[in-house]
């Protein structure tokens, strides 16, 4: 068997079966992956864009809400994609290190390996961001990119012991907190425009007293930044990134990676499974509570974009009830069919995310505009983009299961 998924494009379900010396696959992580990345190709349907035809609709506004980002503070659906991505590398890392360990292979050799996987995460994401630049676009906000440059750490804590990872967690929920809080806040005449930052946008999402230290374009990694970036060649000066995301959030997204390091290691140590399913429920709601509380008492905002500590430990319970529940299904209650065709989808995770990547404005663009013939004029622009993200998404999901088919799995 080859070594299960460390990451979000590993296969999944079409290797032989193991050697008793070797762990056992488990459908429920597999299932996971392929629902993330299923949410994640179904922005080709164009969900938000569709709702602004019907603003008088409440169902179509929710839709839009789970299907886009918040604008700073808050969560939706769509939000919990990335920390997924990022919770299911740590989950995996406990089974990869068992297979590999089991294969005979040396702690150096893994090693390698471990860096390797790291430096080509990073680097694909910044290919994948530089498609269509002029030059490359050294940014390293993307999942990819953020995976890529915690992966190493995650592998030397993956060898550490359980009061060793935890101690991490809290040094790295801690330190990135204060980190925040004693970065001053902007003077009175701070220049807002120029960091993209609108009048609009102060008066509906820029938070007021303690919480301003975690405001957009405004924040210690924003300022680092600001210095980082400038050092690449870049087509001009960078002054801020204009959805407030930054490099330095894989530092807090290594905490999301260990709590996935440290579901990894329940599940795969000794207990039943509704022992693991409790482990698991029970760790969920503990996250999402403590998240919850830390943002409702002004303690520290609940913001995806920059990675707050609030954010790993809600998003990360999250996380913990999904697996849970994907769990409870299909380990303790045997049910593993229905999964099939999230399996396809996350067997080539990779290769998903680079074609979505490369082709999803280009080919909805093509199918809405240049290739609908005029019989579809009727169904509007809200018709037309639906029908086009539909068509999109069975193209997807064939290539993906010509591949499967025929065992062809992009792997990093």
């Amino acid at each position: 068997m080859t070594e299960p998924p460390a990451g979000p494009g590993t296969a999944i379900a079409t290797q032989p079966t193991p050697s008793p010396n070797q762990p056992v696959r488990r459908p429920s992580l597999d299932a996971y992956r392929g629902w993330v990345m299923f949410l994640m190709m179904a922005e080709v349907l164009h969900l938000p864009q569709v709702a602004e035809q019907f603003p008088q609709q409440r169902w179509w506004q929710w839709i839009a809400f789970h299907t886009s980002h918040v604008a700073w503070v808050g969560c939706s659906l769509h939000d919990l994609i990335q920390p997924s991505f990022s919770f299911l590398v740590g989950v995996a890392l406990p089974f990869s290190l068992a297979s590999r360990y089991a294969r005979g292979q040396s702690f150096r050799l893994a090693l390698g390996h471990a860096m390797w996987r790291a430096m080509a995460l990073v680097g694909l994401g910044v290919l994948l961001r530089s498609f269509g630049k002029l030059q490359i676009y050294w940014t390293f906000e993307d999942t990819l990119s953020q995976i890529g440059l915690g992966y190493l750490f995650l592998f030397l804590l993956g060898h550490a012991s359980p009061r060793l990872q935890w101690g991490m967690l809290g040094l790295i929920l801690v330190g990135y907190w204060l980190a925040f809080a004693c970065y001053p806040l902007p003077a009175a005449n701070f220049p807002y425009e120029q960091v993209g930052i609108t009048r609009d946008w102060q008066t509906e999402h820029q938070l007021r007293g303690f919480a301003g230290h975690w405001n957009k374009n405004t924040n210690a990694a924003w300022a680092a930044d600001r210095w980082l970036l400038n050092q690449f060649p870049r087509e001009s000066p960078f002054v801020a990134n204009r959805g407030g995301y930054a490099t330095l959030s894989f530092i807090p997204t290594l905490g999301t990676m260990l709590l996935g390091l440290i579901a990894g290691r329940w599940l795969r140590g000794g207990g039943t499974d509704p022992r693991k399913l409790g482990w698991l429920a029970a760790a969920g709601f503990v996250g999402i509570a403590s998240g919850w509380m830390l943002n409702a008492c002004g303690v520290c905002p609940l913001v995806k974009r920059i990675w707050t500590p609030s954010w790993v430990l809600y998003s990360g319970g999250w996380c913990f009830v999904i697996l849970s529940v994907i769990w409870a299904i299909c380990e303790v209650g045997g049910w593993h069919r229905w999964a099939f065709p999230l399996i396809v989808v996350g067997a080539n995770s990779i290769g998903i995310y680079c074609l979505v990547s490369l082709t999803d404005g280009y080919l909805h663009r093509f199918l809405v505009a240049d290739a609908a013939p005029t019989a579809l004029g009727a169904l509007g622009p809200a018709g037309r983009s639906l029908l086009a993200g539909s068509v999109m998404l069975v193209l997807y999901w064939s290539v993906l299961y010509f591949m499967y088919r025929r065992r062809i799995f992009l792997r990093i």
